[in-house]
């Protein structure tokens, strides 16, 4: 039997009400789903390669196959995560809610030149968190290493669920239409929702119980 693992996303936690209801979820069916915390206890030095090394360790540790279940930034990592050399075999499938393709191309937009250089030159931007439900500084290493990846190199042939709302207003539509269509080991499934996804909660589940066989 596989282990299963939940990405929380940007600025949250396994606090989230997406995390819980999935483990929840699980739980009822007696399988456990672990909920890594990707904050590590220090938001501020958040990047991209911290979290595909914590979440890498974690597989790596275990001789059992797994299956990654992630969120918006979680759901990036996860597709990162897959494409390690040593991990590939070792993923069964990947579950990707709202996953944050292109997300500079996306985000770096909205701040401005003038937001963007002024986290260049001071070091650190305030973003808000939503489990601490406060401003947390995050150094701009958060930026150069996300510019060091690029969605082009995911191209490990995992068997892939995405679940996209088409009202989605942080990671639009698009960029999860754009990689399903290269990638034919990818199925997506639109949802009529936002980012958040909390309002199709019940289709999340089925649409993954179905695809994980549970």
């Amino acid at each position: 039997m596989p282990q299963y693992l939940y990405l929380h996303g940007f600025a949250s936690s396994p606090l989230s009400a997406k995390a819980q209801a999935m483990q929840a979820r699980f739980a009822a069916l007696g399988l456990d789903l672990g909920i890594p915390d990707l904050n590590q206890g220090d938001f501020s030095q958040l990047t991209l390669s911290r979290q595909i090394q914590q979440v890498s360790a974690l597989i790596l540790s275990q001789a059992e196959p797994t299956v990654l279940i992630g969120s918006s930034l979680g759901g990036l990592t996860a597709a990162w995560v897959a494409q390690q050399a040593a991990i590939t075999e070792r993923i069964e499938k990947l579950v990707l809610l709202a996953p944050a393709f292109q997300f500079l191309q996306q985000w770096l937009p909205r701040l401005g030149p003038d937001q963007l250089e002024a986290w260049r030159t001071q070091g650190t931007f305030p973003v808000y968190h939503y489990t601490e439900q406060r401003t947390l500084p995050l150094h701009y290493t958060f930026i150069t290493d996300a510019q060091s990846y690029s969605d082009n190199g995911l191209t490990a042939p995992i068997p892939t669920l995405i679940l996209h709302g088409i009202q989605d207003e942080t990671i639009a539509i698009d960029s999860s239409r754009a990689y399903a269509a290269s990638r034919p080991w990818v199925r997506l499934v639109e949802l009529p929702s936002d980012h958040a996804l909390v309002d199709v909660e019940k289709d999340i589940w089925q649409h993954t119980q179905a695809f994980l066989n549970l």
